[in-house]
């Protein structure tokens, strides 16, 4: 009998209904049972998170620094097998795999040396013999829902700043991928968390988010997930006058101008739109490209995406691995009969696979002659589907990069210091890369976006204290 891994409630594990964990890569293989939480159980975590509140925000430095440091260090020496598990339950290649998973634990190495960097300020009052000290607290409960499409590297860019700054946690992972959420709760666990500091409440969204969502015991609330779900999210907690973050999803540009490098510029664009099956909020689903270049840039990522493999996530030689489950798949089907429904030509890919093992394997699809009002051009298909729009110039290219309800991530590929200066100053989004796929960042700087990508504070980094902590200012007379 497959073992159940449980819900992690007050320091205890609890049991649920089991729940297959299945593997899109090979949907023969069942990668664990995972326990559904209910409503009472979300109740419970709450409870506890809000009872050990007290004593861990007054913990002291070396106590969190030495919990996120042997969380680091685990995840550093279990990367291979972490890989394989993140690999198995989202369908990324076993590289992408290993990959995230050493970003995680540098995201843990990161906060644990925030923990003993503290700090705050002490400035004269206007007023003279008074001191002013402006101190960072925190904020209490948090609530932590995150996707399926980074099963490792978003949870530890929220659960290590909201540990690292006092808080407690109420973690809900996506319920299509709890094996890796599991994972990074139970090392945290044994690396010496007090009981009720950190919950883990996996099911489904319906009944353990709402719960979360409901809760007035529950501070702060960092989501990460669909827009229509981050509405909600917001309009539950404006309602219990919450902090709120929200990271939503992107229609991120990749413009190509004429005097680009025709090789970095494919690079870039085949990378950024379709690397990670294209499952990516910062993913280049629009590429920008002027005219002068165009044919050669479409003939060149054509032949690109023919020279790529799509098999199975652990399978060595694999570039590309299944769509996540038939769900997604159903909607980049949905997405790409609109793109022919619209007038737009499928110059490459969009067909189904058969592969060794059965899995929702999809070829690379690749739109030309678009336009920046289609709906493949206007809404997140989150798959691996890219148009191109053909543009005159740096001008027009601009304006269709910026003509768009999202502001996550906008990239340019150009050899002009002139234009790439320009448009890191003028692209409205919260990224822009330059001569680089607008997907991939790094873990200690600041990620979020503008418009209808984010809301809130940035995640990462430094910036991080803005959310998961609030500002006191304290007055003194000696």
């Amino acid at each position: 009998m497959t073992e159940l891994h449980r819900n992690l409630i007050g320091g205890e594990w609890v049991d649920g209904e089991a729940v297959p964990n299945i593997n899109p890569s090979d949907t023969n293989d069942v990668v664990g049972n995972y326990a559904r939480a209910t409503k009472a159980d979300t109740e419970a975590a709450i409870a506890a998170a809000k009872a050990a509140f007290p004593a861990w925000s007054r913990s002291g430095p070396l106590e969190r620094h030495a919990v996120l440091r042997k969380a680091a260090d685990e995840i550093t020496a279990r990367k291979e097998e972490l890989g394989r598990l993140l690999s198995r339950e989202e369908g990324k290649t076993l590289a992408e795999g290993i990959g995230e998973t050493v970003r995680a634990a540098q995201i843990f190495d990161f906060f644990a040396g925030e923990a003993l960097r503290l700090t705050g300020e002490t400035v004269p009052s206007v007023r003279p013999g008074i001191g002013v000290e402006m101190t960072r607290e925190a904020m209490g409960v948090v609530g932590i829902i995150t996707p399926w499409n980074f099963p490792i590297a978003i949870p530890a860019w929220k659960l290590a700043p909201a540990l690292c700054y006092g808080n407690t946690v109420v973690f809900k992972p996506a319920d299509l991928v709890p094996g890796c959420s599991w994972a990074i709760v139970d090392i945290l666990h044994r690396a010496g968390l007090p009981k009720g500091v950190l919950n883990l409440v996996m099911g489904k969204g319906s009944v353990v988010g709402q719960t979360i969502l409901d809760s007035p015991d529950v501070n702060a609330i960092t989501f990460t997930g669909s827009v229509a779900t981050g509405k909600r999210v917001a309009a539950a907690s404006v309602e219990h006058m919450r902090k709120f973050q929200l990271e939503m999803g992107g229609k991120n540009p990749m413009v190509v101008l004429d005097d680009a490098d025709l090789g970095i510029a494919v690079d870039c664009a085949v990378n950024g739109a379709f690397f990670s099956t294209g499952q990516r909020c910062t993913a280049s689903s629009r590429l920008i490209v002027t005219q002068g270049i165009h044919d050669k840039f479409v003939s060149a990522v054509t032949d690109k995406l023919k020279s790529l493999v799509v098999d199975n996530a652990l399978k060595a030689g694999t570039h590309i691995g299944p769509v996540v489950d038939q769900s997604q798949l159903d909607q980049d089907e949905k997405y790409l009969a609109i793109g022919r429904d619209e007038g737009a030509k499928l110059v490459f890919g969009g067909e189904r696979l058969n592969r060794e093992t059965p899995g929702f394997y999809l070829q690379p699809a690749l739109f030309t002659e678009t336009t920046n009002d289609m709906r493949i051009s206007r809404e997140e298909i989150f798959g691996p589907v890219a148009n191109v729009i053909r543009v005159k110039d740096y001008e027009e290219a601009l304006h269709i990069a910026n003509d768009t309800p999202f502001g996550l991530s906008s990239g340019i590929c150009t050899t002009s210091l002139k234009y790439a200066t320009h448009f890191k100053r003028n692209a409205e989004a919260g990224m822009v890369m330059v001569n680089l796929p607008t997907a991939g960042v790094d873990f200690h700087v600041p990620f979020g976006g503008r418009k209808g990508s984010s809301y809130g504070p940035r995640e990462q980094g430094r910036y991080a204290a803005e959310f998961y902590t609030q500002v006191k200012t304290a007055y003194t007379l000696p």
